[in-house]
């Protein structure tokens, strides 16, 4: 109640710095749930403010933060398109569709290929291969965020202190 009542005069500001721009920030917590699964969370903007927000439990268990992360990528890949399609139709061209993530072994799936994975990665191999024929048709990028400054991060945990203020 403290909180709300000290921030009751702040306004929403949404805003969009560019229409050509789509980003989303998106960070899964491993295992985090009594069942052991895994929690997504992003956020989708196009400039000031998020246009679309996800947090959700997922729906497989994973056995390392990085296929957690891939599961998490895989959920959120498809919203992201969809509303890369919705624009598109309603007149806006998306340049460039830039997913931020901040698990380097994500990105060094993504990068090297499934040999970087190894051999207990393969039941993934529907989900690796969704992202990788994504990012080769140029529908996005994927590109590395450092963990403090990942707004997917509000979305998949408790966040206190300066963090929370910052997002």
């Amino acid at each position: 109640m403290r909180y709300m009542h000290s921030t009751k005069k702040w306004h929403l500001t949404l805003s969009a710095d560019n229409l050509q721009v789509m980003k989303c920030f998106v960070d899964a917590s491993f295992a985090v749930h009594p069942d052991f699964k895994s929690h997504t969370g992003g956020v989708m903007t196009m400039g000031v403010g998020a246009m679309q927000a996800i947090s959700k439990k997922q729906k497989l268990n994973s056995c390392r933060s990085t296929h957690a992360e891939l599961i998490r990528g895989d959920n959120v890949i498809t919203q992201v398109l969809w509303t890369r399609m919705f624009m598109e139709e309603q007149g806006y061209l998306i340049e460039k569709n830039i997913l931020y993530q901040d698990n380097m072994s994500f990105i060094l799936l993504k990068k090297n290929g499934r040999s970087s994975a190894g051999k207990r990665s393969r039941a993934l191999n529907i989900r690796y291969f969704f992202v990788t024929d994504q990012v080769e048709k140029g529908n996005l990028t994927i590109e590395h965020m450092p963990t403090d400054d990942m707004w997917g991060d509000y979305m998949t945990k408790p966040l206190q202190g300066k963090k929370f203020r910052k997002f």
